[in-house]
């Protein structure tokens, strides 16, 4: 099973811009929709963004990041990146990858792999 690593979370300010990575473990990263979610204190887990690339570089994002975050991958390096601008104290959570076989799901139980997460502190 493929295993996850994040990184690239930090402290900012509001308006500022950060970009997280996920390093994927194996070969068939290729296969996997991968996603992003993020869980504040004392909130369950939100999805934000998750790209897939059977037909394409097709992305869905949550309302609340559209427009700031962008979703990317690049299979030669088994990487998937989460872009985000503008940020907003709102923003402040840690950040999740996660991956799975098949459609991107924007449900964070149909998820089967998720790395250890890395923390986004964003201060007004």
């Amino acid at each position: 099973q493929v295993q996850l690593v994040e990184s690239g979370g930090g402290t900012v300010q509001a308006g500022d811009s950060l970009r997280l990575s996920c390093a994927a473990s194996e070969y068939t990263f290729s296969m996997y929709t991968m996603g992003w979610f993020r869980q504040a204190p004392g909130k369950g887990r939100e999805f934000v963004a998750a790209i897939i690339t059977s037909s394409g570089s097709t992305t869905y994002y949550a309302d609340s990041v559209k427009g700031r975050f962008t979703i990317s991958r690049d299979n030669t390096k088994s990487t998937v990146y989460l872009q985000m601008n503008s940020l907003k104290p709102e923003d402040t959570a840690v950040y999740f990858c996660a991956g799975r076989r098949g459609n991107i799901r924007s449900s964070a139980v149909t998820y089967d792999t998720w790395g250890q997460g890395t923390q986004v502190t964003v201060s007004s």
